[in-house]
């Protein structure tokens, strides 16, 4: 799998929206930029919530996809 782009829009991937939408709390606040991997926590990013500017960090980066140019 690969991880976003730094300073991208993103959202979950298809195939984990049902199972993490229940879990986690920015549910409702996508899509995020993605600020980029935590350096001490590999695979683990910083992300922020596109419209409530909400920080969110520790979340696994493979669980998210760039938008495509048509979704943004």
């Amino acid at each position: 799998m690969k991880a976003p782009r730094p300073l991208s829009l993103v959202k979950l991937r298809s195939e984990l929206e049902a199972q993490v939408q229940v879990r986690y709390p920015f549910s409702d606040d996508m899509p995020m930029v993605f600020l980029g991997e935590i350096p001490n926590m590999p695979e683990h990013g910083v992300f922020v919530g596109f419209h409530s500017g909400k920080v969110y960090s520790g979340y696994h980066v493979y669980n998210f996809v760039e938008l495509a140019s048509d979704e943004v």
